[in-house]
């Protein structure tokens, strides 16, 4: 799944003057079901701002989505600018599991439960086994 680069854009970055902004948009318009998941687990964590983290936890519904949310987790510089465009630290499990941790929240016992190795077998599923 690659990053569908305008001109202009492209352009900016061979001089050197791409700015998050540019990116974060490329990402947006390039990889829509990844940032709609993203957005999703944001909301839900402003929604619930005594819940330790927010979270997106619905299967994709095509392997193109799939292939979209796996390229924007796995790329750190898109990870990181989504991260920084929203303000939060991201954490993923499986093919589809989203959690949007508040920065001061990394490290603590949620955000330590998520990303361990026990956590991440107790989030394993038949179903989901070839994603």
């Amino acid at each position: 799944m690659s990053l569908d680069v305008p001109t202009p854009v492209l352009e900016a970055a061979e001089r050197g003057e791409l700015d998050d902004a540019q990116f974060v948009a490329v990402v947006r318009d390039s990889l829509p079901y990844a940032w709609s998941v993203v957005a999703a687990a944001v909301e839900d964590r402003l929604d619930h701002p005594d819940a330790p983290f927010g979270q997106h936890a619905v299967p994709p519904p095509s392997e193109q989505e799939r292939g979209q949310l796996l390229r924007a987790l796995a790329s750190d510089a898109i990870r990181a600018a989504l991260e920084r465009h929203f303000g939060v630290r991201l954490a993923f499990q499986n093919c589809h599991r989203v959690a949007a941790f508040a920065p001061e929240a990394v490290g603590g016992p949620a955000h330590r439960a998520f990303t361990s190795p026990r956590g991440q077998v107790l989030n394993q599923s038949p179903e989901l086994r070839d994603c």
